[in-house]
């Protein structure tokens, strides 16, 4: 009995080691900061039993369906990606000459295009609802607000409403990166890519371009400093059902997930499984969920992808 008892210890110390030196290579691979923490996780994410401590979106369970698909007439410059509840499509937005934001079906294929003229460096893109979206442009800080036209046509940037926020100002094109919605609360999450890395809160937008001005800004950068183990921050995605966060870093080529208090509940690392697709040259920019469990994320040049959640074993 004591020989077996033996055996079996033998036997759990060499799969968490074997755990820890996974987790060890991945860390290695996708950052070289924060390694401490994303090890701790990594360790305690492969020991954790999924059906139990399954707290919101649990990040390790969803696998890849579309991976790596070119976007048809898009040549470079994939930059952020909303999903359109009322027509259920996703929304992606281009940097760069010839910006513009492209409608798509859930796999992936074009279905219209809306050029932006007098746009500088768009990076970020939410849907509001009623056919509105917010648009980000970095190095401005600044928040334009949409009406997509029925028909696809060309915006122009000087016919739409603005918020324009100095904070921390750099001219080195490490301004506000992404943007999400919450259409419950009615506000956006926005995050500052890094030096520092920084998350606001800005309450009452809907109802401040209805006329009842009444917008709060609220610093939640202590959300990312707690719980992101990440070096920048590309993309954020609110999910209404949960009230969680999706952080996305493209450095780090991670995705991390925050509670409605900014706790760290969950991640995953976009390198596990793809080492040979997200290369140096591939960078993730921007994430997404659709109103039926699926998540997308593209990167730059003008790759697409989505992953479908996996039940709990």
């Amino acid at each position: 009995m004591a020989l077996r008892r033996n055996k079996l210890q033998r036997w759990r110390l060499s799969l968490f080691g074997l755990s820890v030196l996974i987790g060890g290579i991945l860390v290695f691979e996708s950052s070289r900061f924060y390694w401490h923490q994303q090890l701790y996780q990594t360790v305690k994410q492969r020991w954790s039993n999924p059906a139990a401590e399954r707290r919101g979106l649990w990040l390790p369970g969803f696998s890849p369906d579309v991976v790596a698909k070119p976007l048809a007439g898009v040549l470079d410059d994939l930059s952020g990606i909303t999903y359109d509840y009322d027509q259920d499509r996703l929304l992606v937005i281009t940097n760069g000459e010839g910006a513009q934001i492209v409608a798509l079906n859930t796999s992936g294929n074009v279905l219209a295009r809306y050029p932006l003229a007098g746009f500088v460096d768009t990076e970020g893109l939410a849907y509001l609802g009623g056919g509105r979206v917010v648009v980000t442009e970095e190095i401005d800080q600044r928040l334009s607000f949409i009406q997509l036209p029925e028909m696809p046509q060309t915006i122009h940037r000087e016919a739409d409403q603005f918020i324009s926020i100095g904070i921390n100002n750099n001219t080195k094109n490490k301004g506000f990166e992404g943007v999400t919605y919450d259409p419950i609360g009615d506000r956006l999450f926005v995050i500052k890519e890094r030096d520092p890395r920084q998350l606001y809160e800005i309450g009452g937008v809907v109802r401040s371009l209805k006329g009842r001005l009444s917008t709060e800004i609220i610093d939640r950068t202590s959300w990312v400093d707690d719980g992101v183990f990440a070096r920048d921050l590309a993309d954020v995605y609110y999910h209404p059902t949960t009230g969680h966060l999706i952080l996305l870093s493209e450095q780090s080529k991670l995705l991390i997930e925050l509670d409605s208090d900014g706790r760290y509940i969950s991640y995953r690392s976009l390198l596990e499984g793809f080492k040979d697709v997200f290369t140096p040259k591939v960078h993730p920019e921007g994430v997404t969920m659709d109103a039926h469990g699926r998540l997308y994320v593209v990167a730059e040049p003008n790759l697409f992808y989505s992953f479908s959640p996996q039940p709990p074993k």
